[in-house]
């Protein structure tokens, strides 16, 4: 089999498309082989050990894959050989093949294609937990989605408006406000990509125009940056400001705003919510499949690669430049 291993820490550039035993497998495991693995934000801080998870090297990058079951180990029930299975994998998943806990394997719907099968689990399960349970959003609210032409952003903006919610889309370019309204945001923002203190006022004074009501609801944040303290300034009274992800740095956030505003900041960890509370996350997952069978939500693949391209993949994701997800394929 082959695997893009990283071998030391380091960016995109220091993977290496290799050669390595194939896997065997074990009681309580299914062998995969690979047809898609969805590309996400942790795949370009794992490699440079910036992730909470830190494998041993050398390992493969890619925590989202779907594929075809080829291999069935002891004790393993439900399963049959040729089954069609996505799964969460943490790491290894941009290769040819995985071996991979009974467990964490989901069979997904025959309408399903595997490269939405590899971009489907992490985005709208993200943004469906932040939505759902951490914000408990409500028809008629208005959201601020931050960095919303990306993977989990766009997610957010369909799953916001299959509740019923009005949506603020921003962005950091015209092209991708395009997008966003495309798959159904009710506004949008372009903000600059140096946020300067009076980059900041501006923002915020754009974001109450859009709002109506000049506050906002709830805040899902997949920037970070100096972008975080102007959009929290834009909420509403008991406004609920979502931290999901910081590539644009980790924000300082002056806590008297919280005070003033009644708000909370609420921590949006899916990937622990999933090992804490398992049993909510096969109910959130049931509830996207009936969504997507509805017709209401669809990964927006805005980038493909072969597998042994994945260093070009994960350059784009890390420069911003992806309108929703990215796909690595295998043949």
């Amino acid at each position: 089999m082959k695997a893009m291993l990283s071998t030391a820490p380091g960016g995109p550039e220091t993977l290496e498309w290799s050669e390595i035993p194939n896997p065997n497998v074990a009681p309580g495991q299914l062998l995969v082989r690979i047809h898609s693995a969805g590309v996400n934000y942790p795949d370009t801080l794992i490699i440079r050990d910036l992730y909470q998870m830190k494998p041993p090297r050398p390992f493969a990058p890619g925590g989202e894959i779907s594929g075809r079951v080829i291999g069935i180990g002891e004790d393993v029930e439900g399963f049959s050989l040729g089954d069609r299975v996505l799964a969460l994998t943490g790491h290894g998943g941009f290769a040819t093949h995985i071996c991979i806990s009974a467990d964490q394997a989901i069979k997904f719907p025959s309408q399903m294609t595997f490269e939405e099968a590899a971009c489907f689990i992490f985005t709208y399960g993200t943004s469906y937990h932040a939505l759902k349970d951490r914000a408990r959003i409500q028809s008629g609210e208005t959201l601020l989605i931050l960095g919303a032409a990306g993977g989990v952003g766009a997610a957010a903006i369909e799953l916001a408006k299959a509740a019923g919610a009005n949506v603020i889309a921003a962005v950091s370019s015209e092209e991708k406000a395009v997008f966003c309204r495309n798959i159904g945001a009710d506004e949008t923002i372009v903000y600059s990509k140096e946020l300067d203190r009076t980059g900041q006022k501006d923002f915020t004074r754009g974001i109450k125009e859009l709002a109506g009501n000049e506050s906002v609801d709830i805040v899902y944040d997949a920037v970070g940056g100096n972008y975080a303290e102007a959009a929290l300034r834009t909420l509403a009274w008991e406004g609920r400001y979502l931290v999901v992800g910081f590539p644009a740095g980790i924000p300082k956030i002056p806590l008297n705003l919280t005070l003033l505003k009644g708000c909370q900041i609420l921590g949006v960890f899916w990937g622990a919510s999933v090992l804490r509370d398992p049993k909510s996350h096969l109910q959130n997952l049931s509830e996207l499949f009936d969504l997507y069978i509805a017709g209401k939500i669809k990964p927006h693949i805005g980038a493909r690669f072969d597998m042994k391209d994945a260093k070009q993949a994960l350059e784009m994701l890390q420069n911003r430049n992806v309108l929703g997800k990215v796909v690595l394929t295998n043949g």
